[in-house]
């Protein structure tokens, strides 16, 4: 199951307090201090893997604490460190402090790290309080607490091109025909009810990520249908696949249907609008797809790809567009 957002409690390990020890030998009558450091707490780690693209893992288990250290002993021997705890995130999770809503990192390459929460320090054992004057210390320190922290983790998928535009204009074949991705298809309206990432290789070691983002409809910058939910998922991509159906079984005007899609994006983010975009019109095994192809270009003034993606039309073209335009973004940045 796809999750995107969710909360946590994240509880590091505390340190281990300190020893009050003496040595006790054969021939040794007035043996000095040898009470051990208490070991340092184990820290509580975020790691992004590229290999996750969700974080339903954390639906059920709310709260993370990672070892405490081991406390002193006898003989100069320090406590063991308390184990630190990992949990692995998809690239792309924004790490916020609930509390105060700072962000504490957004994690976006494969193995990234970041300590949330780190532990508490192991407390001195009296052998750190010997001195001349005090050759008999019995005090040591304590450990240092445990420090907890509410974390929200906010996911935004990663991918080089987005897939947009209105529910059944046929993202979801499109996207399964272009990459191994296998997205659930049928003939209705939000299908998709979650985004799907998919490599598309073109061999050559040439390959890019595709998200199929689900159906955006008019009012989605004010949350309308899946609206807000996955708007965001679009801020990572740095190319925008335009799917336009070309006859739309409702009647609905092609051109008009990408209108509103181009004001809801512009609606949400100027930046978000202003990114690289490619239209394909889709469907274009149909009769009369000529007529609203030539239309759409005179009124766009810009390039549109006919393609179909039931029968792989114009397919071929369309992924050699977006792999060039994703280059020239990529040597951007």
């Amino acid at each position: 199951m796809f999750l995107d957002h969710i909360e946590i409690e994240v509880i590091s390990g505390a340190g281990g307090n300190g020893k009050v020890s003496f040595r006790r030998e054969k021939h040794v009558p007035r043996g000095g201090p040898d009470g051990g450091d208490g070991g340092k707490g184990g820290d509580v780690i975020l790691r992004a893997r590229h290999d996750m693209d969700t974080l339903f893992q954390y639906r059920f288990q709310k709260t993370f604490r990672a070892k405490n250290g081991e406390k002193g002993g006898g003989g100069n021997c320090t406590g063991k460190n308390g184990e630190d705890l990992y949990l692995d995130v998809p690239c792309g999770t924004i790490v916020k402090d609930t509390g105060s809503g700072e962000i504490i990192a957004d994690l976006t390459n494969d193995e990234q790290e970041v300590v949330v929460v780190s532990g508490g320090r192991g407390g001195k054992g009296n052998t750190r309080f010997a001195t001349a004057t005090n050759q008999v210390p019995r005090n040591s320190d304590d450990g240092e607490p445990a420090i907890s922290k509410k974390i929200s983790l906010e996911l935004k998928l990663i991918a080089d091109v987005g897939i947009i535009g209105l529910p059944n204009a046929g993202k979801s074949t499109l996207i399964s025909r272009m990459s191994a991705a296998r997205p659930k298809i049928a003939d209705y309206p939000f299908t998709t009810l979650t985004p799907c990432l998919g490599v598309v290789n073109m061999g050559d070691y040439k390959t890019f990520v595709m998200a199929d983002i689900p159906g955006i409809i008019e009012g989605a910058h004010q949350g309308t249908g899946l609206g807000l939910e996955f708007l965001k998922h679009i801020e990572r991509t740095k190319v925008l696949l335009h799917v336009v159906e070309a006859l739309p079984l409702d009647d609905s005007d092609p051109l008009d249907n990408y209108i509103t899609i181009r004001k809801e994006l512009s609606l949400y983010s100027a930046e978000l609008a202003g990114k690289p975009e490619i239209v394909a019109l889709n469907k274009c095994d149909l009769e009369g797809w000529e007529e609203v192809h030539k239309r759409f270009e005179a009124k766009t003034g810009q390039r549109v790809y006919p393609i179909s993606a039931a029968t792989g039309l114009g397919l071929l073209d369309l992924v050699r567009a977006l792999y060039a335009k994703v280059k020239s973004t990529r040597s951007e940045s």
